[in-house]
């Protein structure tokens, strides 16, 4: 059994949808604070479910919430959350439509405050991933740890996306910030 999602990737082989998250995706910086929203949003609808399931659904998720336009979102009707409810390409989970909506309301405070969601998150690195926890649980809707943990990882915040004698891991590396080693 793979013990890394590295091991668990190479193990699949490369024609997966796992792959090219992992090579192109997963670990990397993130500088769009809409694409740092799309990964938040994501993963909680990864809750409870395998991530294979949501990145079979990427497409469909970028398409049903707008490319993950932040300011889209935030403006929701009841009209548009009944209509994801609806689409069969996403997750149709209540709980987690609501969410993203009020996550999206989150991120434009923040914006308004700090400038940008990134600069909010560079803001408060480095964190532990439990003080990141309490962060984000006091600040958005369905945020628990293993939540945090990934959104935070898969977006270069917290270590261990990738193992060093992964290829990938030096390309990760490259990308990030001098501070961000911290």
């Amino acid at each position: 059994m793979a013990t890394t999602y590295c091991e668990f990737v190479l193990n699949k082989g490369k024609d997966t949808v796992h792959r090219d998250y992992h090579d192109k995706e997963y670990g990397f910086p993130i500088d769009d604070d809409n694409l740092l929203f799309a990964r938040l949003v994501l993963e909680i609808n990864q809750a409870g479910l395998s991530w294979e399931t949501i990145l079979k659904k990427k497409d469909n998720f970028f398409k049903a919430f707008d490319d993950f336009n932040i300011d889209k979102v935030a403006r929701y009707s009841d009209a548009k959350k009944e209509k994801l409810m609806l689409d069969a390409g996403i997750i149709r989970n209540r709980l987690k439509i609501e969410a993203a909506i009020h996550n999206a309301k989150t991120i434009k405070t923040i914006q308004k405050e700090t400038g940008s969601f990134k600069k909010w998150l560079d803001k408060h690195h480095p964190k532990t991933k439990e003080e990141w926890v309490k962060l984000f649980k006091q600040t958005f809707r369905f945020t628990g740890g293993e939540i945090v943990n990934e959104f935070l990882m898969s977006a270069g915040y917290l270590p261990g996306a990738h193992v060093e004698t992964c290829p990938v891991y030096k390309k990760v590396m490259k990308k990030k910030p001098k501070w961000a080693e911290r």
